[in-house]
């Protein structure tokens, strides 16, 4: 039975780590079985969210407005991270969105993981839903669902109960297992893809244009076909 990780959750603007960003990320550090200093940041992601997003998360443009890039965050969570196992509800979610950040700066990022997702669907099999907040309230562990930290503090507490109810040693599940995900690495908006775009915004007066900076290749080409449908060539 593990009792050092790093319990994660990632808000995100999407599901698909090779076209979403992140926003928001939550971290619980847990060693010998005590909660070290958490992990909680938003990330600006450089682009407008959808309305979706915002009445899940309660996250809005204006609080990411001056929160800090990516490029500045991920060096300080991987500093955080250490080399300890991960855990996680849907625990591949998380880390693919990390390994995605991980190889466009070249950076190493093999991990562990536990699942708790996995756990529950093992040995809780007749429950209704096994999303984290249905389980919490089933096992009666407080939770605030879709932020990042409280869901990374309620996933930990889950384990801990799983844990208690159900450990299996032969079972593998409560021990960390290789987490894998390929994606390439994406590429930056070359310098002509950002002046067109440039002009183009400037052009049809886009008031709420996504960050042409931080743009990815395919980004700004994605963007630009987005603004000849909307405004014509």
């Amino acid at each position: 039975m593990i009792n050092t990780y790093v319990s994660i959750d990632l808000e995100t603007t999407g599901l698909n780590p090779k076209l979403d960003k992140i926003i928001e990320i939550g971290a619980v550090k847990v060693i010998d079985g005590k909660l070290q200093e958490p992990f909680d940041t938003l990330v600006n992601p450089g682009r407008k969210l959808e309305e979706r997003i915002v009445e899940l998360t309660g996250i809005t443009d204006a609080e990411l407005k001056d929160a800090p890039y990516m490029d500045e965050v991920f060096p300080k969570f991987m500093e955080y991270l250490e080399e300890l196992p991960l855990l996680g509800h849907s625990v591949l979610f998380d880390y693919s969105f990390l390994k995605k950040e991980a190889v466009n700066r070249k950076v190493p990022f093999e991990r562990q993981g536990i699942d708790t997702l996995r756990i529950a669907r093992r040995y809780l099999p007749n429950l209704e839903s096994r999303s984290l907040g249905f389980l919490c309230t089933h096992f009666g562990i407080p939770h605030k669902a879709h932020r990042a930290y409280e869901d990374a503090l309620a996933t930990s507490r889950l384990y801990e109960r799983l844990t208690q109810e159900y450990y299996n040693e032969e079972e593998g599940l409560f021990s960390p297992s290789p987490l894998l995900f390929k994606i390439k690495k994406d590429s930056p908006a070359t310098n002509a893809q950002k002046e067109r775009l440039y002009r183009l915004i400037l052009q049809h007066n886009i008031e709420e244009a996504p960050d042409v900076e931080q743009m990815t290749r395919s980004e700004a080409s994605r963007y630009t076909d987005r603004i000849f449908a909307t405004y014509g060539r």
